[in-house]
């Protein structure tokens, strides 16, 4: 086949040692292993607790294993793209400081923030440009130290988020695998629902902001919960229509590691066993831009070329959609 498609080749990912476990949890806010577990599915999540590093850390570290599993040369990376929504400065690019750090220095690089689709928003321009022609070779790395915008005095968000990192290598592919299609949507109207409100233009910070607590995340969980079961669904749903794809033709789910009840409700909706959903929500939280890549790091071994995999995703702002991607190898 003459037309190119982008496929993933290569994947790798890094989560910090310490282990914040419900029971930890219980010591520092009102709440209990059973709550938790029961509606999020979560049982623990890494915390990066070095003051001194953020997210750049992680997702350096996520990369160089790939590097070194693919065994491939930093100086081939024609592009890095950083999906994160923690990026270590607000204006300094943390994706251009990881490319050199990795030693992709042929590489040009940027930030891509849409919250917890960030990965697979990324997908979606990593295999574009790899589409164009011009690229062969380009590194999406998914990234957040959540840890570093979580007030550990809220139970309502504390609970959910974990810091990690996940990285995969899109090149261009003539047999027809890799990304075939994507539906990616948004809404303005939620970024009220999940946000931090000071830090940004609209509310810069101030003495003020600080002691309010307006630098850490906020939800209106009930909000969130309903929009992101509708759209994770319905984005899942309508890929397989587009493409005559039956639960049956799927191999796998990979969906965002939010919530194990909004995964759930998913793979109903595609009527898919559980067998194929794949899930790491128990020991990693919800890693926001890293859920996607750390979970195909978990079940690589799993993949077999050709495998149908669709991808879901739901974050603030509102984002979300679904991709469908067919695997381009099997794990040696």
């Amino acid at each position: 086949m003459n037309t190119i498609t982008a496929a993933i080749t290569a994947v790798g990912a890094y989560v910090p040692d310490f282990v914040l476990s419900n029971k930890v949890l219980e010591t520092m806010v009102d709440t209990n292993d059973e709550w938790i577990t029961t509606r999020t599915g979560i049982k623990e999540r890494r915390i990066l607790k070095d003051a001194d590093k953020g997210t750049s850390f992680l997702a350096i570290k996520a990369a160089q294993d790939l590097i070194a599993k693919a065994n491939i040369d930093p100086l081939e990376i024609d592009m890095v793209i950083m999906a994160t929504a923690t990026a270590d400065m607000p204006v300094a690019s943390t994706g251009v400081y990881v490319a050199t750090q990795i030693g992709a220095t042929n590489a040009f690089a940027y930030d891509l923030q849409a919250a917890c689709s960030s990965f697979l928003y990324g997908m979606s321009t990593a295999a574009a440009y790899i589409q164009s022609g011009r690229y062969k070779k380009v590194l999406l790395i998914g990234a957040d130290k959540m840890s570093s915008i979580v007030d550990y005095t809220d139970r309502a968000t504390c609970i959910i988020f974990g810091d990690g990192a996940g990285a995969v290598l899109f090149e261009p592919n003539h047999e027809g695998l890799g990304l075939q299609d994507e539906y990616l949507r948004s809404d303005g109207l939620g970024r009220d629902y999940l946000k931090i409100s000071a830090g940004g233009s609209l509310i810069p910070t101030t003495e003020e902001t600080v002691k309010n607590r307006q630098h850490n995340i906020i939800q209106d969980g009930k909000t969130v919960f309903k929009f992101a079961v509708t759209n994770m669904a319905d984005a899942s749903e309508l890929i397989l229509k587009r493409n005559n794809l039956s639960h049956e033709d799927v191999s796998w789910l990979v969906p965002h590691q939010a919530n194990k009840r909004i995964i759930d409700a998913t793979a109903s909706r595609m009527n898919l066993e559980d067998s194929k959903v794949l899930m790491n929500i128990e020991k990693f939280g919800n890693t926001t831009s890293a859920t996607l890549p750390l979970v195909l790091n978990d079940f690589e071994h799993l993949f077999k070329k050709g495998d149908n995999i669709i991808f879901a995703a739901f974050g603030g702002g509102f984002t979300w959609g679904s991709i469908y991607l067919k695997w381009a190898y099997d794990k040696k």
